[in-house]
Formats: C-alpha cells, structure tokens, sequence
C-alpha cells in the first residue's frame, strides 16, 4: 500500500492536501515541525478531524540558527520562507525511510504568497530540500509539470486540483464537503510573519550574542524599550503577561513595582547601569496608579528575592518612553 508524509502546518490547506491524498486510498502520516516562532497546537487539532496520525519533529535550535543568516533572505518581515520550507523539508525527506513511505505531500498552492509559492520559489524549495523528487503538491498539482508520483500510477493525477491565486473559495468548499469546520486563519502561527515581533528580535540579535529560548519567548509579551546594548526593559501590560513573562526571566534580571500603587511589573534584562536602573523605576512609575503624581517609591530587586531597594522617581513621560521604546 502506498503510504505518504503530509507535512502539516495546522493551517486548513495542507489538511485539505492530506485528505485528497487520503481520498485516494493512500494511508497518511502528518509531519509536524515545532521551532521557537510556530507551535504545534493547531495541527495536532486539524489532524483529529480527517483522522490522520501526526508525528512532531522539534527543531527549534537549527531552525534558530537559519533564522539568523538564511541563504535566501527574509520575507516582509524576520520570515525566512523558502530556507524554512526547504529544511523542513530536507527533515520529511530524511523521515520517508523511518516510516516505509513514497513521498511526500504539502499544502502548497501556486502564486497564493507572492514571495514564496510562486513558480521559482516552489521549484527552489524543492531543488534544496534535496529529495525534489519525492514531492507533490496536490492543491495545485495540475498547474506545475506531473512529478514522479504522478507518472508511475502512485498518485491518481486526474484526482489532484489546480487551485492557483490569493482566493480560498476552491478550499473553503472542499472543507465544507469534508465537513472541517474548524481551522485558523490563512495568516498563519508563525511569530516571524509579524512585525512587532520581528523588530523585536532583530533588536535581540543586534545587541545579545548567547540568545536563549527564554530570551525569545520573552519576545512575546509587554513592551520593550533598548536602553543599551547591555539592558533592556520589558513592561508587562495584563496579569496574564506578567504570567507568562515570569517564566521568561531569571534571578540575575531586576525587577520593578511601585510601593504605593498598583502597576505593571517591570524587568530589566542585562547589565544595567545605575541610570539605567533610574530609568526603569520611573517606567514602572509610568505604568502604574500613581503616574500623574509628581514623585512616588519603587520597590526593586533581583527576581525572586525581597524587594528591599526603594528609589524615589518621577514617572516617565511620554517623550522618554518613546526614545528607547522597541515598538508598542
């Protein structure tokens, strides 16, 4: 029996991939990938719905490590599509002898990303993955030359589509035809398609050599502002960032709360200086109850010890905010 990977990103096209292969009584193993920027949530939850076991590949620290210098640049933002596209899989490939399979399946459709699935894109993505020869994308598998698959009867090529363009109106009916109800968005869940996010990593890259998965998760939450190449503070804005952020910071990093009123928790990541310090207590000063008052107490410390610092400020204007600020 023919068997297949599907490379599955939790996204409705490469589900609808997967099913029309699976339509054709071709057993299918979904392939997923978990990096620092995309998690694995969405697939595992579009797999229960056409029944189709899922295999979870975590290659966060190589992934990472492309992400830094990819050979074929970015996209509109940090998104290094086609290098990423091309190492995953580079991985599928690598995984056909593991599981006894044929080849491999993706969502891809022509020309829906103008960078990425155009017709040089496809074809390159192919061409470094190193097994160009073992990949079909059966959403748009009429619109490009027939791939071995189709030639030697593994594949049925009259049952595969031809879906091209921006529009979802082709994989909107099939969904509902299949009767998959719930999938995300086409934007996707990769953390490096968005701006503020990947300014905020550019900063990250530019200023700190060591970078860990908690310095990059850190990302995610509050707002950052560089004082230095040595300090950064983030500010958290809800009782969930602050949550999340905690996980992120460690026992050398300062943390800020005013002792009067209600506030943001504030941390400084690095090496501070003593005005840098100064400066995130009035942060904290800003983001708080207490920001229209002409002085007020912050307390501060090294996280996860007694606060027993207490420094005097004025809160920070806007003005100064917006002279370190990351972005909003």
């Amino acid at each position: 029996m023919t068997r297949v990977l599907a490379m599955v990103s939790g996204g409705l096209d490469s589900l609808l991939a997967a099913k029309l292969i699976k339509e054709q009584g071709i057993e299918v193993i979904g392939i997923c990938f978990k990096s620092y920027f995309f998690s694995p949530e969405n697939a595992i939850k579009m797999c229960k719905q056409i029944d189709m076991p899922l295999e979870i590949v975590d290659f966060s620290e190589e992934h990472f490590e492309m992400v830094k210098n990819p050979k074929h640049g970015y996209g509109k933002n940090m998104n290094p599509c086609i290098d990423c596209h091309a190492m995953m899989m580079t991985y599928a490939g690598e995984l056909l002898e593991k599981f006894n399979a044929d080849f491999i399946i993706t969502g891809e459709v022509l020309n829906q990303r103008p960078m990425s699935q155009n017709k040089r894109s496809l074809d390159l993505v192919k061409k470094e993955s190193g097994f160009s020869n073992k990949i079909l994308r059966p959403l748009c598998a009429k619109n490009i030359e027939p791939t071995e698959m189709e030639l030697n009867g593994l594949v049925d090529r009259e049952k595969l589509l031809d879906i091209s363009g921006r529009t979802r109106t082709a994989q909107i009916e099939l969904a509902e035809k299949w009767g998959i109800v719930d999938y995300p968005s086409p934007a996707g869940g990769c953390k490096l398609t968005e701006p503020n996010y990947s300014i905020r990593l550019e900063d990250l890259m530019e200023n700190r050599k060591n970078i860990e998965e908690k310095d990059i998760n850190l990302l995610k939450y509050g707002r950052h502002f560089r004082l230095s190449p040595n300090a950064k503070i983030v500010a958290t804005r809800t009782e969930e960032e602050t949550i999340n952020a905690k996980k992120c910071i460690t026992k050398e990093d300062i943390v800020f709360f005013p002792a009067k009123f209600a506030g943001a928790m504030i941390a400084i990541i690095g090496n501070p200086s003593k005005e840098e310090i100064e400066f995130a207590a009035k942060v904290a000063g800003r983001y708080s109850k207490g920001k229209n008052e002409e002085t007020l107490e912050v307390k501060y410390g090294h996280y996860t010890k007694p606060l027993q610092n207490i420094i005097t400020v004025k809160p920070a204007t806007e003005e100064e905010l917006k002279q370190y600020m990351i972005n909003n």
